[in-house]
């Protein structure tokens, strides 16, 4: 396989991996939620919704994205799996994700109560669509 910029190759098993942290990112951010900790639980769905789209890259396709360039993310995932209105609906619900992710951390916002929940509601749709591929 040709290394690209911003892709690494990782064994398809490793999936497996990415996932539990994916899923360990999405009990923290839940957790968090409770605790009212609004921000950490933004930044816990963010690096869940990361995660998840790895696991899924790895498996289909045996690379990830790597660095802070999360578009190369979104792209990998739109290669990886087929065109359907569900992986359209799943891909925009990332982007939604790291859009708020760059507010956060380059423009120094908190996340309010009301962001972190539309938040962590996108992050349950983009979980349950990989999860319906992965397993």
């Amino acid at each position: 396989m040709t290394k690209r910029r911003g892709r690494k190759s990782i064994s398809h098993g490793k999936y497996a991996e990415y996932l539990k942290v994916a899923e360990h990112f999405l009990k923290a951010a839940n957790d968090s939620m409770e605790l009212e900790y609004w921000t950490a639980a933004g930044v816990l769905v963010v690096h869940s919704a990361i995660a998840f789209a790895d696991a899924l890259c790895i498996k289909m396709s045996g690379v990830k994205s790597v660095g802070e360039n999360h578009e190369e993310t979104i792209s990998l995932l739109e290669e990886a799996v087929s065109d359907s209105d569900e992986k359209r609906k799943a891909v925009n619900q990332l982007k939604r994700i790291i859009e708020e992710k760059n507010k956060v951390s380059y423009m120094g916002e908190l996340y309010s109560p009301a962001q972190t929940k539309d938040l962590f509601k996108r992050l349950q749709r983009f979980s349950e669509w990989v999860r319906k591929i992965i397993i």
